[in-house]
């Protein structure tokens, strides 16, 4: 995508057609944009990250996620300059970080810093402007190159329209934007992101993280440390999950983003599902259950074979915490199509469905029960009573067929869902 040089200075457009192409080049044009081998940070005696090896290529957006103090920071700064790490080395398009000055790694990165702490009286134009430092010699002033690099890179960034106004008055979501203009401005060919959509409402998130896809589909790199776990799968090319201490896990989102995985990053049961509407995993994460016993990624509850009877959204949220859980589940008898479907397959369960308003084929019937019969226990999401006088045909013949049923109201609390669940001594029906 090529920039709109007539692009409106007094628009407030985010993305759209407007990209900053990027014009500086390293060494290594055929190599990656960034290379991190064996970075280990600490700060006094305390160790932040060992052994931190990643990489960003061009046209790559990669995403850094891992829970609050895990040294995504640290390893962003570190691969900026700011930072001198104690072992390892950083590349940057092929030159060692180190070796490279402080203009000429401007010139290779530019980064939009979590921390917005701009504290005089500046022109949110003067403060992208400060972009094109690394381009200017110590006594030059901007020249036409300069002028046309602010104004698109504002225009891209939607901060035009306040281009005069002082950078004290504008609010935090405003000053994030007007930092990526600032970066956008200095021309690099990888950005670097903390926590770029921290600070913003819902579409400028989108809009932000819609624009830094752009510019990466364009031919830059980019290497974006993210809290939203969904945001993430939604637009990076690869997931690099830091925790404990380094690198746990990277790759694509999908291969990545697994319950176990963010059960040894984040400590936290996740339901991993899709999200329907862009074909990405989703994650709902969890509590983790008995927090205080083992770690590391063992799980902390007895896991059973369970078949959940229930349609709709209750039961899909039944479904999504057992699995989470790390239960081994089974659903149906359910109608095609139906939201507890959808989250069962998610999670690889096994799923007993029927057309919807046509009646349940006596086969189909058998599935389930023989399901059921299998099971540890079927789980009913609902009232029992009711449900054998409503569906006698297929879900009463289900719930006789198992051992043991937990009968689940539709509001039930997770800790009531599983403390059911994990009850082998209860009668056959139980409230939970």
């Amino acid at each position: 995508m090529s920039l709109d040089t007539t692009a409106d200075e007094g628009g407030d457009d985010l993305g759209g057609e407007s990209a900053v192409e990027s014009t500086a080049a390293g060494d290594g044009a055929d190599g990656p944009l960034v290379e991190v081998s064996d970075l280990a940070v600490s700060f006094g005696d305390v160790p932040v990250v060992s052994d931190v090896d990643l990489r960003v290529d061009r046209g790559e957006f990669v995403g850094l996620v891992g829970p609050n103090g895990a040294g995504k920071t640290t390893v962003l700064r570190a691969i900026k300059g700011t930072l001198a790490p104690d072992a390892g080395a950083v590349r940057l398009d092929g030159d060692r970080a180190a070796d490279l000055s402080a203009r000429e790694a401007g010139r290779r990165v530019a980064s939009i810093p979590q921390e917005t702490g701009l504290a005089f009286d500046f022109r949110v134009r003067h403060v992208v402007e400060m972009g094109r430092t690394p381009h200017l010699g110590r006594f030059d002033g901007h020249g036409a190159d300069d002028e046309r690099a602010v104004r698109e890179a504002m225009a891209a960034a939607g901060v035009a329209r306040f281009a005069d106004r002082s950078i004290t008055e504008v609010s935090g979501g405003e000053r994030q934007r007007v930092l990526l203009a600032r970066a956008l401005a200095q021309e690099t060919p990888t950005l670097l992101l903390d926590e770029p959509t921290a600070s913003l409402d819902a579409n400028h998130a989108v809009r932000t993280l819609e624009l830094v896809r752009d510019l990466v589909d364009d031919g830059r790199g980019a290497l974006a440390a993210i809290h939203d776990l969904d945001m993430a799968a939604r637009y990076c090319d690869r997931i690099v999950v830091l925790a404990n201490g380094g690198v746990r896990a990277a790759g694509p989102p999908a291969a990545v983003l697994t319950a176990d995985a963010l059960r040894t990053a984040f400590d936290a049961e996740a339901f991993v599902g899709r999200n329907p509407a862009t074909g990405t995993p989703a994650v709902t994460a969890f509590g983790a259950v008995d927090a205080g016993e083992e770690r590391a990624g063992e799980r902390r509850v007895d896991t059973r074979r369970l078949h959940v009877v229930g349609t709709g959204r209750e039961a899909a949220r039944v479904v999504a915490r057992l699995a989470a859980a790390g239960h081994e589940l089974s659903l149906g008898v359910v109608p095609e199509g139906d939201a507890a479907a959808r989250t069962a397959r998610d999670a690889d369960a096994a799923v007993v469905a029927a057309p919807a308003f046509e009646p349940v084929d006596p086969e189909v019937r058998e599935a389930a029960v023989a399901l059921a019969r299998e099971a540890d226990a079927a789980v009913a999401v609902g009232d029992v009573a009711d449900a054998e006088r409503r569906d006698a045909d297929h879900r009463a013949a289900v719930l006789a067929a198992a051992d043991r049923v937990v009968e689940v109201a539709p509001d039930a609390g997770d800790d009531a869902l599983l403390e059911a669940v994990a009850d082998g001594d209860a009668d056959r029906t139980r409230d939970a």
